[in-house]
C-alpha cells in the first residue's frame, strides 16, 4: 500500500496543564540497547529514544529535527529505524504526518519496540518491516493534568479526537474497522511481530541478523536512566520532578530550593531507587501481550 491512501493526522499542540507522559508498562519493557546489525546509509533516520523532549539527554525525536533530516535527503527513498518507549503524542502524529507527505518511499524497521506514539510514526511507512521479537503497542493518548474537574473534562473531550484519530490511521493500514483498533488501543495492546503482520499492522519480518544490542556507553547510560524513570514513576513522581531530579544527578548540582538534608520519604525513595537498578534490563516478556 502506499502511505498516501493513509489519513493526515489532526495538528495540536498541548496545552497549559496538560503534558503527554510515556507509559510505565512501555518504560518496563523498552531496551535501549537494541539497534540496527548495520548502517542503512545515508538516507535513514534512526528513532532510538522517547518522541518529544527527552529529559535524560535533553533532547529526544522531535518533529523539527525529522522535518530537517527529511529536507536533506531531497526525496531520495528514506529507511526509518525505531526502538522507542513513544511519549509526546503531537510530537508522533506531526512526525506521522512528514513521513506520509515526503515525497519518497518510506521503509519502516521496527527493531525492538514502537510504542504509543511511536507506533503511530511506524504506520508512516510504504513498507514496515518487524523483528520477530519486536513489539507494536497501542494505547489512547497517556497525559498527566492538572486542574479542576471541569477542566479534567475538558481535557478529556480535547483528548477525544486523537484517539478517534490513531484509531482511524491503525484503520486504515491494517484493513480492521474502526471499532476493533479502538478495543485494541482501551486495552493497551501488545502485539508481537508474527501477530503484527497477520494483522496488518506490518508487511514482513525482519532477519533476524538485522538486529543487534549495542554495548556502547551511551545506549548503557540510558538504560539505567530508563530504569531509574521507571522506578521514580511507580513511587508516583511527577515526570517534571523525575527530570529536575536527574538533572541534578547529572550536573552533581543539587537544585538551590532543595534542602540540605533529605526528607525521610525522599530517602525511602532513592533506596528502592537504588535496589531498583539492580533489576533485570530485558523485560520483554509473552506475558505483556494482549489479546
Amino acid at each position: 500500500m502506499t502511505i498516501r491512501t493513509l489519513p493526515a493526522a489532526p495538528e495540536a499542540k498541548s496545552r497549559p496543564g496538560v503534558s503527554c507522559d510515556l507509559s510505565p508498562r512501555a518504560l518496563e519493557n523498552w531496551n535501549p540497547s537494541i539497534r540496527a546489525a548495520a548502517e542503512d546509509g545515508a538516507n535513514s533516520i534512526s528513532i532510538f529514544d522517547p518522541i518529544g523532549y527527552d529529559p535524560w539527554s535533553g533532547d529526544g525525536v522531535t518533529a523539527k529535527r525529522i522535518a530537517g533530516a527529511l529536507r536533506s535527503m531531497d526525496g531520495k527513498d528514506v529507511t526509518v529505524n525505531i526502538n522507542s518507549p513513544g511519549g509526546d503524542m503531537f510530537e508522533g502524529l506531526a512526525i506521522y504526518n512528514l513521513l506520509r507527505e515526503y515525497k519518497g518511499a518510506v521503509t519502516v524497521k521496527v527493531l525492538g519496540i514502537a510504542a504509543s506514539a511511536a507506533s503511530i510514526i511506524a504506520m508512516a511507512g510504504d513498507d514496515v518491516q518487524i523483528a520477530r521479537s519486536a513489539f507494536l503497542m497501542i494505547h489512547n493518548g497517556w497525559v498527566v493534568v492538572a486542574g479542576n474537574r471541569n477542566e479534567l473534562r475538558e481535557v478529556a473531550d480535547t483528548l477525544e479526537p486523537f484517539d478517534a484519530a490513531m484509531a482511524n490511521i491503525y484503520a486504515a493500514r491494517t484493513g480492521g474497522d474502526l471499532k476493533s483498533m479502538q478495543k485494541l488501543m482501551d486495552a493497551e495492546t501488545w502485539i508481537a511481530g508474527s501477530a503484527a503482520i497477520d494483522q496488518g499492522f506490518a508487511d514482513s519480518l525482519l532477519a533476524s541478523d538485522d538486529v543487534k544490542e549495542s554495548s556502547d556507553t551511551h545506549a548503557l547510560a540510558q538504560s539505567a536512566a530508563k530504569r531509574m524513570d521507571l522506578l521514580m514513576a511507580r513511587q508516583g513522581v511527577p515526570r517534571s520532578e523525575r527530570r529536575k531530579l536527574i538533572q541534578e544527578i547529572k550536573s552533581g548540582t543539587p537544585s538551590a530550593a532543595a534542602p540540605g538534608t533529605p526528607s525521610a520519604a525522599e530517602q525511602s525513595l532513592w533506596a528502592q531507587v537504588a535496589a531498583g537498578l539492580d533489576e533485570p534490563l530485558d523485560r520483554l516478556q509473552a506475558a505483556a501481550v494482549a489479546n
